[in-house]
Parts: structure tokens; C-alpha cells; sequence
């Protein structure tokens, strides 16, 4: 399917966005090149292509897991206009 400046105004109208004509004819000439290149990448074999969750073999450096804080929850809490059992109280919003 072709992109035809219609579709660019009726895109644009759905996502509340303002183009005027020349903007439009630009759009679909960018558009068009994208879906063209989609077009292109999904006609590559990627059968037997395992998906990855990072292109790099990599493990992420993570620091130890220490208290590095006093608890200072109480302290906190005392300026809280309603706090029940360490919980703070708020008004219901979901009936």
C-alpha cells in the first residue's frame, strides 16, 4: 500500500497535530522511505536468529546491596497528618 497524503492528514488529525499541505508532502515522502525500509527488513531470513535482550554479551556491574541510610521513618512520619501503624493514611480514592 502506498502512502498518499491523505493518510499523512488523517494521521496528524488523530494525534491532534496541526499540518499544513507542505508539511503534509514532506511527510510522505519521510514516511514512505521508512515503511519502505520496513519493508526491506522484514524480508530478511531470520530463521534459526535467537532474539537478544542486548546486541553486547555484557552483565551489568551492580554495587552490593548495604544499608547505607539509618532508618528515619518516625522522623518523617511526624509531619504526616495521618499515619496508622508506620502506614500513612490517605483518603480513599477507588470505591
Amino acid at each position: 500500500m502506498a502512502l498518499e497524503h491523505t493518510h499523512v492528514q488523517r494521521a496528524a488529525h488523530l494525534a491532534r497535530l496541526a499540518l499544513d499541505n507542505d508539511e503534509a508532502a514532506r511527510y510522505v515522502d519521510d514516511l514512505g522511505r521508512i515503511l519502505q525500509m520496513v519493508d526491506q527488513l522484514q524480508g530478511v531470513d531470520t530463521e534459526g536468529v535467537a532474539p537478544l535482550a542486548h546486541p553486547l554479551d555484557t552483565t551489568q556491574r551492580l554495587r552490593a546491596d548495604e544499608v547505607t541510610e539509618t532508618d528515619q521513618r518516625d522522623r518523617f512520619q511526624r509531619c504526616a497528618p495521618a499515619v496508622e501503624n508506620g502506614l500513612y493514611l490517605v483518603p480513599r480514592v477507588v470505591e
